[in-house]
């Protein structure tokens, strides 16, 4: 009886302890925890940085610089690609600083490309190593029962052999004890 309460307390601290953990930073009910005073001050716009440097402008992500008149603007995130009036398409940088905007969509293209063609020339590359062993298992098949059915015919004509063998022995002691007359005494 002592043991099956100890169980039992075990059984009660498995299912109540992960609840206590889980709730163990959650403030009760009515008292709230204060706000935290270590918060990162506010970002500067984008604008801010205008007649700087790139890389300046650029550690803020949401920025775009603009290399033909020296400018630091907001990316405009409800499109993907930054307009005219914005920037020049091939004189916008947005993450880094060597590498135009332009030239960074075509290399994603063309990397994104590549790995889709890898990955179709895997698939394919799969699914032909798949046949041919298959074709291979088909061809070790159909040998192996080629291989038996001569087999077979070979122990047939065995059997056959050897049965013809006996029937002309019994043949033989049939035929000639009828045709050779008997000599009498």
């Amino acid at each position: 009886m002592d043991e099956e309460a100890a169980v039992q307390r075990w059984r009660l601290w498995a299912l109540w302890l992960p609840c206590f953990f889980l709730l163990w930073d959650r403030p009760a009910a009515g008292i709230q925890s204060p706000p935290p005073t270590d918060l990162p001050p506010p970002a500067m716009p984008c604008a801010a940085f205008t007649g700087k440097t790139c890389e300046e402008c650029l550690k803020n992500t949401s920025c775009l610089w603009c290399a033909t008149n020296s400018t630091c603007a907001d990316y405009p995130v409800g499109k993907l690609f930054p307009t005219s009036s914005v920037c020049e398409f091939p004189k916008a940088y947005w993450a880094v600083c060597w590498v135009s905007f332009e030239a960074m969509i075509i290399s994603m293209g063309v990397v994104a490309g590549i790995l889709l063609l890898l990955i179709v020339c895997c698939c394919c590359l799969c699914y032909f190593r798949k046949k041919g062993r298959l074709r291979g298992r088909l061809a070790e098949e159909e040998e192996s029962f080629i291989r038996d059915r001569e087999e077979k015919r070979m122990q047939s004509l065995q059997r056959k052999h050897e049965r013809k063998l006996k029937h002309n022995e019994i043949r033989k002691k049939y035929v000639c004890g009828c045709l050779v007359p008997r000599q009498s005494p």
